[in-house]
């Protein structure tokens, strides 16, 4: 018999390291060739962990929560062989219902210099973002890792650690949040995997952009007629597939985007530059057990009104079985999310970053409402939002972007022709 020890494989798009969000095998335990061994959480999506070989676990590193780099040893197993065995694992992730990827070349591993800070990959973007240098950051974390709170700390106390300048006495730190003690009946659970991640990106989001809500009405009386038509046609035709509402919003989202086409884009911080997108890849976010989750329809002008009703249902269901794929949580331009049959009068959503805008669909009422002779009558109403960052986005744009997207809403014919 001989040791292997199993090395966290290449996780994709330059992720360096993820979190151990659930082990599948514990010591002693017998595998298989590409069995799961654990799932780690990254910046975009949880994946699948597979055995490269098969054979016993002699030993697991790490605990559910730990944060683990790429290349570092994950699991040492038992196999059948001769010699000992040091690689790294050839069996690369994949997100949750994806085939594993092609293998990946085995890769010595330096050892970490002692002057190596440690922090997340969103923890070091965010402080490169800011100019600030990690090193100088003094972390609350395990092993001193530098902690968002530390950067966002360090920012507001004035921190003179930008990387263009001599380094300057360190300002003094926003104090620690004082710790919530425990009581009789108490649960206490840890912030990790989606929810973790979900926490991690709103922060940055809110924290980066400056975000402003507009919030008006829709009559939607006439595209809910129109919606019943269709469906009905559909039905006689034997068509599984029917409309709901989304598909229509998706549509009215774009043809406004076409007139307005800086809500369409993405903030690159770095560069400090505006990036406006030639294509209309539309996120929507999707309620799970886990958290929500925002799959991105790609190329969703180029769908048909039932192509769109079918990818919403696709992406919802991947999503709510942990099936998507990472490609399938990436490049989104614009989020639309939806409370649904929730209600509410309004909400103002946080951004996606780094998109610079997301728009907040509420659920429709009937209402009594004014007609243009002034009498009263009952219609189809419906509230939207949207929330924009201030620092690309006038208010004035995004309120003349939603009264756009409320022309197609409240005149279905208009988005028709605009389909066309």
């Amino acid at each position: 018999m001989a040791i292997f020890e199993f090395k966290l494989p290449d996780l994709g798009e330059g992720v360096q390291e993820g979190e151990l969000v659930k082990w599948h095998v514990k010591a002693g335990d017998l595998v298989k060739e590409d069995q799961t061994l654990a799932e780690v959480m990254t910046d975009k999506a949880t994946v699948t962990v597979p055995s490269p070989k098969a054979g016993r676990v002699v030993q697991t590193h790490g605990n559910e929560g730990d944060m683990a780099k790429v290349h570092q040893i994950l699991v040492t197993l038992e196999i059948e062989g001769a010699a000992p065995v040091q690689a790294s694992g050839h069996g690369a992730p994949a997100a949750h219902g994806a085939p594993a990827a092609a293998a990946a070349a085995a890769q010595p591993v330096a050892a970490a210099s002692s002057s190596k800070v440690l922090a997340t990959p969103l923890t070091r973007r965010m402080a490169a973002e800011h100019g600030l240098n990690l090193a100088e950051i003094p972390g609350s974390g395990p092993q001193g890792r530098v902690m968002k709170a530390d950067v966002v700390a360090a920012l507001e106390g004035g921190r003179s650690a930008r990387n263009e300048v001599a380094p300057a006495a360190p300002a003094q730190a926003r104090p620690a949040a004082p710790a919530v003690s425990s009581g009789r009946g108490d649960e206490r659970i840890p912030l990790r995997g989606l929810r973790k991640k979900i926490a991690e990106k709103m922060v940055r989001s809110k924290f980066t952009a400056p975000h402003f809500g507009f919030v008006e009405e829709v009559d939607c009386t006439e595209i809910v007629a129109l919606r019943k038509r269709l469906n009905e046609t559909l039905v006689a035709a034997g068509e599984k597939t029917k409309l709901s509402f989304l598909p229509f919003i998706v549509k009215a989202v774009i043809a406004a985007m076409k007139k307005y086409p800086h809500v369409n884009a993405n903030m690159d911080e770095a560069a400090q530059e505006l990036v406006v997108r030639g294509e209309f890849n539309i996120g929507i976010a999707v309620a799970t057990s886990e958290g929500l989750t925002v799959p991105v329809i790609k190329n969703a002008d180029r769908l048909s009104l039932r192509e769109l009703a079918e990818e919403i249902v696709r992406l919802s269901t991947a999503a709510r079985d942990r099936k998507l794929k990472m490609e399938e949580l990436t490049g989104g331009s614009f989020t639309i999310t939806s409370l649904g049959q929730t209600g509410g009068i309004f909400a103002t959503p946080i951004i996606n970053h780094p998109e610079v805008a997301i728009m907040g669909i509420h659920r429709m009422r009937k209402r009594p409402v004014v007609d243009k002779n002034d009498q009263v009558v009952v219609r189809e109403v419906m509230n939207v939002s949207i929330s924009a960052d201030h620092r690309v986005i006038d208010g004035q744009v995004a309120a003349d972007f939603v009264y756009e997207v409320i022309k197609y809403l409240e005149h279905p014919d208009m988005l028709f022709l605009a389909m066309a």
